[in-house]
């Protein structure tokens, strides 16, 4: 029973953090999420077993790419795809960011990785291609 009620709060915790993003309330979303995360982590039930850990780590990285905090971004989607492997949106977010970096190399492998999870993934398609085009002038300049 204690158990069920854990996961009630839990889904309370994680819509709560839902509406205020999509209502643009990002520093409380943030908030939220950051506390749905910590449940999960706390409350004995594993990364893997928390099925919506993935879409909270990946938004709250989205509210900390908005406020280009790209490094605390990307580490945000790591541990989305750590926790959900097959959740292609994360690894597309990643790329954005190591593309506009200027990591050619490492956006290709996540742009790549989207399609192989999605291959209707529009969006990832033309990343790619961008990707591979800016890869290659930058070549042709030398640097």
């Amino acid at each position: 029973m204690a158990r069920d009620s854990r996961i009630g709060a839990a889904g309370d915790l994680l819509a709560a953090a839902h509406a205020q993003f999509e209502g643009r309330q990002h520093a409380r979303a943030e908030e939220l999420y950051s506390q749905y995360i910590n449940h999960c982590a706390c409350s004995g039930m594993s990364k893997h077993l928390c099925c919506d850990l993935a879409t909270a780590l990946n938004n709250r990285g989205q509210i900390k790419y908005l406020r280009v905090e790209f490094y605390e971004a990307m580490d945000d989607y790591t541990s989305a795809i750590e926790a959900q492997p097959d959740f292609e949106i994360p690894y597309y977010n990643r790329g954005l960011i190591l593309y506009r970096l200027g990591f050619f190399d490492e956006a290709l492998k996540d742009f790549r990785k989207v399609l192989e999870l999605n291959p209707k993934f529009e969006d990832a398609s033309l990343s790619l291609r961008q990707t591979l085009l800016d890869k290659e002038d930058r070549l042709r300049r030398g640097y």
